[in-house]
């Protein structure tokens, strides 16, 4: 049977007397406590929500430059350029967020009004911003330089101008911050490979002796048409007149003369400039001038290396913006005479 119960008073008594209170309360207060938690937590969860995810100030997508630095100086950045409202709330998610990745500085794209959520995901995992630098086909290096001077996000002037005819024209990526040194870097890399590809893969009996010579007779190429269909059989006439030990001739190369590397002239080139003593001017020389005058593209070098099967040694502009081809220079007169009638 039970062991009897404890007399009234006793110790042993008086101790399950409160075992049984403490029960009795325990059970009375469980269920408030647990909804006043459960409460607290849901509305936690909730502000969180709408901290996180309500939209943010910045009124149309924008590029900002996110600087290096502590958390807060990431805010400071975020909040004077409107991405975000304010700096406390900005800080406590990023803390909250930590394990999701490290903020990364550069410049990045942030989406207009984006959310706190928005904000971390792009400093995490967005891309930066990637700006572009175009070089067209026949400008000289002093043109060059002048479109690095206006280029956007560069760190920096041009410290050394690139070699006449030693990059490549095309368009060159890249990010804030990037020095106009690197991308001259990757410019002249690009046209070094680009010669070296084409001379390698060249049409046989060319009168050239080196990929340098190439690259001097495509910048005359590329200065004397704009026309893709007729690089090749320009290209073809210069080296048919090397061929033949006859001048070159080239307009191109008197105004680059003339001009110092400029550009184009204002004027129609003169018969004393025609007539100038320099090294450029191929009406006074024989065989090819010193260097480049102009930074030649791809397919100007490639009409070099691959000229069109002809004999002629003689062209003119037809006053339409393409040119006429002779064999002879009694057709080449002929065709200048009809030149002069048309313009």
């Amino acid at each position: 049977p039970p062991p009897p119960p404890p007399p009234p008073g006793s110790a042993t008594g008086r101790g399950r007397l409160v075992v049984a209170r403490l029960r009795g309360w325990a059970l009375r207060w469980a269920f408030p406590v647990l909804l006043v938690l459960a409460t607290s937590g849901t509305a936690v969860s909730m502000y969180a929500q709408h901290v996180l995810y309500r939209p943010g100030p910045l009124p149309e997508a924008r590029a900002i430059v996110v600087p290096h630095g502590g958390l807060g100086q990431v805010a400071d950045a975020l909040r004077a350029d409107g991405v975000i409202a304010g700096r406390t709330d900005f800080v406590i998610a990023a803390w909250v967020t930590r394990r999701e990745g490290s903020l990364h500085a550069a410049e990045l794209l942030f989406p207009a009004h984006a959310s706190l959520r928005e904000v971390l995901s792009t400093l995490r995992t967005a891309k930066p911003v990637q700006h572009s630098l175009t070089i067209p086909e026949g400008l000289t290096a002093r043109q060059i330089l002048a479109i690095f001077a206006h280029a956007e996000a560069l760190a920096g002037p041009v410290a050394e101008a690139p070699p006449e005819g030693g990059v490549l024209p095309q368009t060159y990526h890249y990010e804030y911050g990037t020095s106009p040194a690197a991308i001259l870097a990757r410019a002249r890399a690009a046209m070094d490979r680009a010669v070296a590809q084409e001379w390698d893969a060249r049409a046989p009996d060319l009168p050239l002796a080196s990929a340098r010579e190439a690259l001097i007779l495509a910048s005359i190429v590329e200065r004397e048409t704009a026309l893709p269909d007729e690089r090749p059989h320009v290209a073809a006439v210069f080296l048919n007149r090397l061929k033949h030990g006859m001048r070159l001739q080239s307009d191109p190369t008197v105004v680059f003369a003339v001009s110092g590397g400029a550009g184009p002239l204002d004027h129609p080139l003169s018969r004393a400039e025609l007539e100038r003593d320099d090294p450029f001017n191929t009406y006074h020389i024989h065989g090819l001038p010193p260097g480049p005058i102009c930074a030649p593209g791809l397919a100007s070098l490639r009409a070099v290396l691959h000229p069109a099967d002809s004999e002629d040694l003689y062209f003119v502009a037809d006053g339409t913006g393409k040119h006429v081809f002779a064999r002879t220079l009694e057709d080449h007169a002929r065709n200048r005479s009809e030149e002069r009638r048309v313009g």
